[in-house]
């Protein structure tokens, strides 16, 4: 495929890739902030602070959505590997592509899903019991995230050059051709 058609996707990868890791290193020193100035607290007044679990707990929601997608773009996302060498080898571009089309499918409707669980929260007024502030805002974060995680996987199906190469996670797992 020519270069400069792949220009878009790239920078639409990039911008995606830029924002994940932004909000995942925020919320994780967000983590470890609260995490230590709950231990301090309690070291000197002998009480925690009562907001730090909730904190905590919705920064790590971040960390975790926003690792989600890097774990996608860097390639070392878990996927079952069992079946790898049941085809022939010369079927695996079509099998790739077939694996980002389904996990597109799949991130798409689940996103839908979660922002269903989203609307709901909002229009009951849920709030946190320990901060009394709305859970939405934080719950969006899912549905977003697997939102980029379809446009993510879409492009992978759509530009095999885009892909990223597999992560060396298991034996099996091929070496980068790059």
């Amino acid at each position: 495929m020519p270069e400069h058609s792949l220009r878009l996707p790239r920078r639409i990868l990039g911008v995606i890739g830029r924002v994940e890791r932004g909000l995942c290193v925020a919320a994780f020193v967000v983590v470890v902030g609260v995490l230590f100035a709950d231990v301090i607290s309690r070291e000197v007044t002998a009480a925690g602070l009562y907001w730090a679990p909730q904190v905590g707990v919705w920064a790590n929601v971040i960390v975790v959505m926003a690792g989600f997608g890097l774990a996608s773009a860097g390639g070392a996302h878990l996927r079952p590997r069992f079946a790898d060498g049941w085809l022939p080898a010369r079927w695996e571009p079509m099998v790739v592509t077939l694996q980002h089309g389904v996990t597109a499918a799949f991130c798409a409707a689940a996103a839908w899903l979660a922002a269903g669980v989203v609307l709901e929260s909002w229009r009951l007024g849920e709030v946190s019991l320990d901060l009394f502030l709305p859970v939405w805002p934080v719950q969006l974060l899912i549905p977003l995230a697997l939102g980029l995680a379809t446009l993510r996987h879409s492009l992978y199906a759509v530009y095999a050059e885009l892909r990223p190469a597999e992560a060396g996670l298991f034996a099996g797992a091929r070496a980068d051709p790059q």
